[in-house]
């Protein structure tokens, strides 16, 4: 039963992503450490959702528009706060960090995201 509900829901899934953290790294020559984004996963199955949302301001100036986004990946995948997550999906590829934890059912997990623009 949960096979083919894990099933389902990855049919769903239209897109690759790999996650990158930020590790120290020694050169095997020089023997110096330097920091380097380093993959932690590759080619993981995955789903990107965005949800936009408006809201008024209340002085009745122009309207914000917000908008979420959330990815879906496989529950077992450990994605660390603050790591680097490039998710290509309909040909697109884009940039973005989790933020927050992760909502994490039997058959998949979810992962609010926000734009990437440092390691944490």
């Amino acid at each position: 039963m949960v096979n083919a509900r894990r099933k389902a829901v990855e049919s769903l899934y239209k897109g690759l992503c790999t996650v990158k953290v930020w590790r120290e790294v020694e050169d095997p020559v020089t023997h110096a450490t330097t920091h380097k984004g380093i993959p932690l996963f590759t080619d993981q199955k995955c789903k990107l959702s965005f949800e936009k949302q408006t809201s008024t301001t209340p002085t009745g100036g122009p309207a914000l528009i917000a908008q979420t986004t959330k990815l879906f990946i496989a529950p077992e995948l450990d994605i660390p706060t603050g790591s680097k997550i490039i998710v290509t999906q309909y040909g697109k590829t884009a940039e973005y960090a989790r933020s927050g934890k992760p909502a994490v059912y039997m058959d998949h997990q979810e992962l609010m995201l926000e734009a990437f623009e440092r390691y944490a």
